[in-house]
């Protein structure tokens, strides 16, 4: 039995969860309200505050179904009270970030500035030049646009420049060495 998916998952104070007939399951809490079509074999049992998801038989699908679909309610019910939230660095002599009006502009060493607008449900915070936060209740919507704006200038192995994720070590290479 998979361990992640027969985990319950508690619902904190404030958040409603439904699920109609199609397992299409429904999370509204305090941020806002997330909704999602799950696989039909996995059955999400509701008892009270708690929440349970099981699968119907030991097929190797199924099994590996089980903790995803466990999961991803989790991260349902954690992205309407918490939300989510990855940091970005940006490195290098006159690479820069700043945010005008609803739009993240990035200096980052190319002839023009790259602009990215937020979406309804992602917001950007630029507390400094050097640092940008992006937030939403949707984990996989976060983690999507993080990787987008980390794309634009992924960081290069010899100076360490570019767009970092702020837990990512860049493995630094040596240059070419001299002429004799």
């Amino acid at each position: 039995m998979s361990r992640i998916g027969r985990a319950p998952i508690t619902v904190p104070a404030g958040v409603e969860v439904k699920v109609d007939g199609n397992n299409h399951i429904t999370v509204k809490g305090p941020k806002g309200t997330l909704e999602q079509t799950l696989v039909p074999s996995m059955s999400v049992e509701i008892e009270g505050n708690v929440i349970h998801v099981k699968r119907p038989d030991d097929t190797k699908a199924n099994r590996s179904l089980h903790g995803l679909t466990r999961t991803l309610v989790d991260n349902m019910v954690q992205g309407v009270t918490n939300g989510f939230e990855k940091k970005l660095e940006v490195v290098g002599v006159g690479y820069r970030a700043s945010k005008e009006g609803k739009n993240l502009v990035l200096n980052i060493g190319y002839s023009h500035p790259v602009t990215m607008s937020e979406t309804a449900d992602i917001q950007i915070d630029v507390p400094d030049a050097n640092h940008i936060t992006v937030k939403g209740i949707d984990k996989q919507k976060v983690g999507q646009f993080a990787a987008e704006v980390r794309g634009k200038r992924p960081p290069e192995p010899y100076k360490g420049k570019g767009i970092k994720y702020d837990y990512e070590v860049v493995r630094r290479k040596e240059g070419k060495t001299g002429a004799k």
